[in-house]
């Protein structure tokens, strides 16, 4: 039988050459810190952003010039060669996004007759018109008369006299969809049109969608039959035969609860698709445009503005908390002290970022204390397990300048995000038991994620942490990595939320589940490394497309990105294959591909928010991952080369 050989082990001038590349990154990661302490790289998405703020302006009669001018640049920057827009880089055309988008161009000036506006014409009315397009974007159309209500799936504000516990009850939609939902039932109440100078016929297929036949064979067919009695519902209240007061009193109660979970810095929840239905829906409730409440989410708006040359745009949401928690677990592995003054002040920033305020998390969990942490600067309404237990790891590592005040904190985040345990023994983000999936069969939640199951990658995040806590609670912890286990695809990887996507997934569950105690010589850890090493790029890198979210067997597939690169590394390392030829290669990809500034190019996106529909692409993943991988590889070499 032949002998296979086992690589050359690492030499001097390997570490070497990843040391001189975690230098530079780290020196640039420095660079990157504000002078408070925190870390923020942008949040890319697509242009519905632009398209959907353009939309809402012209609704409210705001538009300014010079931002039309702008936004409408940006948007134009983002169109293909075939007229089409994608909703991340390299993606397929997407119907609604193109729709969207061309609205917007028309809203800022173009002509239907242009060569751009031609082309995307085409594509629309050749894959199903308008008529084709998720609710979402047909909603926005019928604010200006292009789509008729009444063809929309029927939102009435009285779901929210549901009690809180009760099936369908608002708390059954994840916080995001909530959020959204609530806003849009009174949006959809008032069935506002405020016709444009122009129409978008020229999008019209003619095809109408076929509907599903009444019946009760599923939960499908019976939200048709729900969806046409609460249209039967809603027009008896909008001939006012239905008892006013009822209708009245439900949207004073919407009215009363989105205006309870407006943050601090003018939005609901840090992100977009809930705060402009929110000011749209508190604008038709009356409330002028100069109110306090709407002045701070215009001005909140502003904040999450990006203008650069010619361009203006949004983005979807921030995410200071996340970076600065996992900058000072990156730069601590890459050797950074304790008492290191810029770890310092970012721990001190976290600290004063801590959330004590009772969420919509508490409707699952009365009785559970206060604790955690938010992802962004101000959405204190919706702490969340995966930053909380990402701050905690990162808190572990600083020199406090007040060690008891940081100890409370932390107390607090871990008994709180211990409670935040779903019954199945996981971690969902936001909630617990947020589990309700026949949502998905409502005609209205055609737009991505309603809910908030556990995933693997928070519960690795949570077992991690709860490894490193003395105080943790076993049986939680237990069950947790015994779900994890559970859970592990059957090619040995796990599936990323999160992020994309089984490298996510088993960068996270690996290193959790080793500093969970479980030997690296575990069946589950070898599974795991030889799903890496099977589906490394034969450039050293490793890289996964999206579409493995729609196709599985595309898992690991993809363009070398430094991120996804770093997450395959992190699980190489704990799973003690640093010194593989796997391990090896992939830190010769890092150095091979570092700019001169000492991060990455990373134009993929491999952040996820809604699997299959929505993605991110979280600038600083780029180099804060690699900063963390290439710090374990370097501290795990070290003493071997001696």
């Amino acid at each position: 039988m032949a002998v296979t050989e086992r690589p050359a082990a690492a030499s001097a001038e390997e570490l070497a050459e990843a040391s001189a590349t975690l230098a530079r990154a780290c020196e640039q990661l420095r660079a990157l810190q504000a002078p408070e302490g925190w870390w923020k790289g942008e949040l890319e998405t697509n242009v519905t952003m632009d398209a959907e703020d353009l939309m809402l302006r012209a609704f409210l009669g705001i538009l300014e010039p010079d931002d039309v001018a702008r936004s409408a640049a940006w948007i134009r920057s983002h169109q293909r060669a075939d007229g089409t827009w994608a909703n991340y880089y390299g993606g397929p055309a997407d119907l609604s996004t193109t729709a969207e988008a061309y609205v917007a161009l028309r809203i800022a000036g173009d002509r239907p007759d242009e060569e751009h506006m031609v082309r995307a014409g085409a594509f629309i009315t050749t894959h199903g018109g308008i008529e084709a397009t998720r609710v979402f974007t047909r909603l926005w159309f019928a604010l200006f008369g292009w789509w008729p209500w009444e063809e929309l799936p029927a939102l009435p504000p009285e779901l929210l006299f549901l009690p809180e516990r009760a099936p369908f009850s608002i708390y059954d939609f994840g916080c995001w969809a909530r959020q959204t939902v609530v806003a849009l039932t009174v949006v959809a109440a008032y069935r506002p049109v405020r016709p444009l100078a122009f129409g978008i016929d020229e999008l019209r297929s003619g095809v109408r969608p076929e509907q599903l036949r009444p019946g009760l064979q599923d939960w499908r067919r019976r939200f048709v039959l729900i969806d046409d009695w609460l249209h039967r519902y809603e027009s008896l209240a909008k001939r006012r035969l239905v008892n006013s007061t009822v209708r009245g009193a439900a949207l004073a109660r919407a009215e009363r609860w989105i205006l309870r979970r407006q943050e601090a810095d003018g939005s609901w929840g840090g992100i977009q698709p809930p705060w402009v239905y929110s000011i749209l829906a508190l604008h038709l409730r009356g409330y002028p445009l100069e109110h306090p409440v709407l002045a701070r989410a215009f001005e909140g708006l502003e904040r999450f503005t990006v203008r650069q040359g010619e361009w203006r745009w949004l983005e979807a949401c921030q995410s200071p908390v996340w970076d600065t928690a996992l900058a000072v677990v990156a730069l601590t592995d890459a050797g950074a002290a304790g008492d290191d003054e810029a770890i310092v002040r970012a721990g001190s920033w976290l600290l004063g970022e801590e959330v004590r305020y009772r969420g919509d998390w508490a409707v699952r969990r009365p009785d559970l204390p206060t604790g955690g942490w938010a992802f962004e600067f101000e959405n204190d309404n919706y702490p969340d397990v995966d930053d909380t237990a990402e701050v905690v790891l990162a808190l572990r590592r600083v020199a406090h300048r007040d060690p008891a005040a940081a100890e409370r904190a932390i107390e607090r985040a871990v008994r709180w995000s211990q409670g935040m345990v779903s019954s199945d023994g996981a971690w969902g983000a936001f909630d617990a038991d947020n589990l309700r999936e026949v949502l998905y069969e409502h005609p209205f939640c055609d737009f991505g994620a309603v809910i908030d199951p556990p995933s693997a990658d928070v519960t690795a995040h949570m077992v991690e942490m709860l490894a490193e806590e003395p105080a943790a609670d076993q049986v939680r912890l237990r069950r947790g990595i015994a779900w994890l286990v559970e859970h592990q695809e059957q090619d040995g990887s796990w599936y990323g939320r999160w992020g994309v996507n089984y490298l996510y997934g088993t960068g996270a569950a690996v290193p959790a589940l080793v500093a969970a105690g479980m030997a690296i010589g575990d069946p589950v850890i070898r599974r795991a490394v030889e799903f890496l090493e099977r589906h490394q790029n034969p450039d050293g890198g490793f890289g996964e497309d999206i579409r493995s979210y729609d196709d599985p067997s595309l898992a690991a597939q993809g363009a070398s990105t430094a991120s996804q690169t770093a997450w395959a590394l992190l699980a190489l390392v704990a799973a003690g294959e640093a010194d593989s030829d796997a391990a090896r290669r992939a830190t010769r990809w890092l150095s091979a591909t570092q700019l001169d500034g000492g991060s990455w190019d990373e134009p993929y996106y491999t952040g996820t928010g809604f699997p299959g529909d929505f993605y991110i692409n979280y600038h600083l993943y780029r180099l804060v991952f690699p900063v963390m991988a290439l710090g374990r590889w370097c501290s795990a070499m070290a003493p071997a080369l001696g």
